[in-house]
């Protein structure tokens, strides 16, 4: 895998609109060098042929191969290995698993449920958290392409095959996935409550959410400096209220002094505070905005800190979910996270910190939009790498009559959202796109408005695409968001490149209903007006003259915040 920095330059550069063929998302590479940049259902790759998913270990069904990993980041792809599920207890004599050419024994192990076979048993552990097994002979699982058995004796119990590898990722039956991406698929919960609010109007929101747990908070975050966020978890743990934090380890542009403050103060207190990463990183960044607080889901598109949910600069979406279904749903997203190999508590990895300067935003706005709270017919939590591209493409392919697309910048235009927003567009749909004006994203934006409204003029769609003028009503567009015939709303952490879409950790919400459509499409629509940079539609040729240069360190912020 690349280095951070290297990779953030790399897709900031790619992550400008480029022309060529489509590449279909079940076959793109997730990796920074050709994109632009618990437990859970995958998502990239084909149409699904086996529910890679299932826990056979409880199915009662025949033993299945699951995953197939054959392409590890390592020399000589060590720690390659097989994942076979065993729905009852069996014993692996007269077992084996074969390419077609060398059939390798099972261990004589009695097992039940998911097991990963390798010949290199200390190189895998470090790679799942399945029991392992070691094989007696070497398997070769060939990066090219594979069928690959598992028999009981002459008889073939189960086969897959599984086309060229994908370096980092493992094969199921849903396609090439990250290898850190979890394989639970959360229930859709229907006819709940949510209270629906926008940033930076209602900083009070997130704040009172914390205030008001009795049993526990488990709050995820990229980054954690805001002082009101951190204030309120000190005095949950200090009234016994179970307090978890996770945050990344090293975030773009290192880590404030002002998060290192705020951590030494929470471990120092009675929550427990760890960081995600580390040299055996699932994802490239841990970059979700949520907290579950006892049986209620909190998600954000606003970062834990003053510019976000203090308030303090970001146009910001957010929906406090009143449904235990869903805030356990997320409560196995963060166990999962917290529980695996990649992170470390806060005192540990706090002695390799070399802190940075960072200033706070500090600035106060209008409360245009007053908090709502809303019936809402449908909730459906997504997770990226997991499921989230494939929800949110699957959402927009759905639209009718509006797609209203609010987002700090767009990736490359064969980033699969933006080429399903443009395939609205061409199948009728009224499509407005509106992105941020912030310093660092401000040029780079300017020339995917200019795509997009010259492919609109060319094509005679009806699609528009500015950015945003906020006039005093808040500093910059921090919002990932999108409005669906103003009934369905995603909502959340993702941002619409390839890398949130496929590397990073993120979680965002699909709510349906007319109220909360309704209310964000006002919020969109008060965005739009409140003043655009509209760029001329016949200078699209422009658009391939970017080139990556060192300047664009300020612009990584699009990536990741």
């Amino acid at each position: 895998m690349l280095s951070r920095t290297v990779a953030v330059l790399v897709l900031v550069a790619l992550a400008v609109p480029a022309s060529g063929g489509a590449v279909p998302a079940a076959t793109a590479s997730v990796r920074a060098s050709d994109t632009d940049g618990c437990t859970f259902g995958t998502i990239l790759g084909p149409p699904v042929v086996r529910d890679a998913s299932r826990d056979y270990s409880r199915q009662g069904e025949d033993p299945r191969i699951v995953a197939v990993y054959p392409d590890p980041v390592a020399e000589g792809d060590r720690g390659e290995f097989v994942e076979v599920g065993f729905p009852e207890p069996a014993n692996l004599a007269g077992w084996s698993i074969t390419d077609g050419e060398t059939a390798v024994p099972l261990p004589n192990r009695t097992v039940e449920g998911r097991v990963a076979l390798t010949p290199d048993p200390a190189a895998a552990r470090n790679l799942t958290d399945r029991r392992v097994l070691a094989l007696g002979d070497r398997l070769e699982l060939a990066n090219g392409g594979e069928s690959v058995e598992l028999r009981r004796g002459n008889t073939t119990v189960d086969a897959v095959t599984y086309d060229r590898s994908k370096e980092g990722e493992r094969w199921t039956a849903d396609g090439w996935v990250p290898l850190g991406a979890s394989d639970h698929s959360p229930a859709v919960t229907a006819e709940v409550g949510v209270e629906v609010f926008a940033l930076p109007d209602s900083p009070d929101v997130p704040v009172r959410a914390l205030s008001g747990a009795d049993d526990r908070i488990l709050l995820a975050g990229y980054t954690l400096s805001s002082e009101r966020a951190v204030r309120e978890l000190e005095r949950s743990a200090a009234r016994g209220v179970d307090v978890h934090v996770l945050v990344d380890d090293s975030p773009v542009g290192g880590t404030s002094e002002r998060q290192v403050d705020a951590l030494n103060r929470l471990a120092e207190s009675n929550a427990t505070v760890r960081v995600a990463g580390g040299e055996r990183e699932r994802y490239r960044f841990h970059h979700p905005k949520y907290a579950v607080v006892d049986d209620r889901a909190l998600v954000l598109t606003e970062n834990w800190k003053p510019s976000g949910t203090g308030g303090g600069s970001n146009r910001g979406w957010g929906a406090l979910v009143r449904d235990a279904a869903v805030a356990e749903d997320l409560a196995a997203v963060f166990r999962g996270d917290w529980e695996a190999g990649d992170t470390v508590a806060w005192e540990t990895h706090r002695k390799d910190v070399d802190p940075v300067d960072g200033n706070a935003s500090r600035e106060t706005y209008p409360e245009r939009f007053a908090p709502q709270n809303v019936s809402v017919e449908r909730v459906r939590l997504l997770t990226a790498p997991d499921n989230a591209e494939a929800g949110i493409v699957g959402e927009i392919r759905d639209a009718e009559e509006s797609v209203l697309v609010e987002q700090v910048t767009l990736g490359g235009r064969e980033t699969p959202p933006v080429r399903a927003t443009v395939d609205a567009a061409r199948r009728g749909v009224r499509v407005r796109v509106l992105l941020s004006g912030a310093w660092y994203a401000r040029e780079e934006n300017r020339k995917r408005v200019r795509w997009l409204n010259a492919l609109g003029e060319r094509e005679g769609l009806d699609l528009e695409a500015r950015v945003a003028d906020p006039r005093s009503r808040y500093e910059k567009i921090h919002a990932k968001g999108v409005v669906i015939d103003e009934r369905r709303v995603v909502l959340g952490s993702v941002n619409w490149n390839n890398n949130s879409l496929r590397e990073n950790r993120e979680v965002a919400l699909v709510l349906v209903g007319d109220e909360v459509g309704h209310y964000y499409a006002r919020l969109f629509r008060a965005d739009w007006r409140g003043g655009a940079a509209r760029v001329p539609a016949g200078v699209a040729a422009a658009l391939a003259l970017v080139t990556l240069s060192a300047a664009a360190y300020g612009r990584r912020e699009i990536e990741f915040e």
